[in-house]
């Protein structure tokens, strides 16, 4: 297939479009104590644990299973969810403005996010660029997660988008090439600038990088 004829784009939101990361709670939890909070989210808040958030799991199960795993730090397992937006820095504007481009150009946009059904919602009142989306597939309502493959079926199927015709971007390497599987153009995020000019490459209606 040509690079024109590369005509919808599939986002992923956290690492993308979404700056998320517990370490903006965390470091205010473990004041000086970098090593503390990275020990921490290695060895009981792991990201592990949290995929299975995504996947569909509870977060009253989640913190019940690793308070009874990690007794006296209760504490700062209960704020992995309860101060959940704190996690999330802001926007990534680069990447913003490129979606607000692709939109600009009518070029019909998705996400597939790894994402726990449980704060989904919090996110999407936050940021008003999910509502730009013509279909938004969240692992934790479906529970499945990626790289499973039936993920990336599901929202192919579900909004008749053909593989062939779709590029896919993500900030996990292994999530992009699972795409590239399945017939998509995967494209590994790494930067906003990085993400243009491989668009402007592809003949999406991005302005060139500058």
């Amino acid at each position: 297939m040509t690079a024109e004829q590369r005509s919808i784009v599939i986002f992923d939101l956290g690492g993308v479009l979404v700056d998320w990361d517990p370490r903006h709670l965390y470091r205010r939890l473990f004041p000086g104590d970098e090593a503390g909070m990275e020990r921490f989210l290695a060895e009981v808040c792991t990201n592990e644990w949290n995929l299975q958030q995504d996947a569909g799991r509870s977060w009253a199960e989640a913190t019940a299973l690793l308070r009874a795993q990690h007794p006296g730090q209760e504490e700062l397992i209960d704020a992995f969810h309860r101060h959940w937006p704190e996690m999330i820095r802001g926007a990534i504007d680069g990447t913003v403005e490129i979606l607000r481009e692709l939109r600009e150009g009518g070029v019909p946009l998705y996400a597939l996010t790894n994402w726990s059904a449980e704060t989904y919602p919090v996110a999407e009142e936050r940021f008003d660029f999910l509502g730009w989306f013509r279909g938004v597939v969240v692992s934790g309502q479906e529970k499945l997660i990626k790289p499973d493959p039936r993920i990336y079926r599901l929202l192919l199927e579900r909004f008749g988008v053909d593989p062939q015709a779709a590029v896919y971007i993500d900030d996990n390497p292994r999530n992009a090439r699972t795409a590239g599987d399945l017939g998509m153009h995967g494209i590994h995020f790494t930067s906003p600038e990085h993400l243009r000019a491989e668009l402007v490459a592809l003949g999406l209606p991005v302005a060139p990088p500058a």
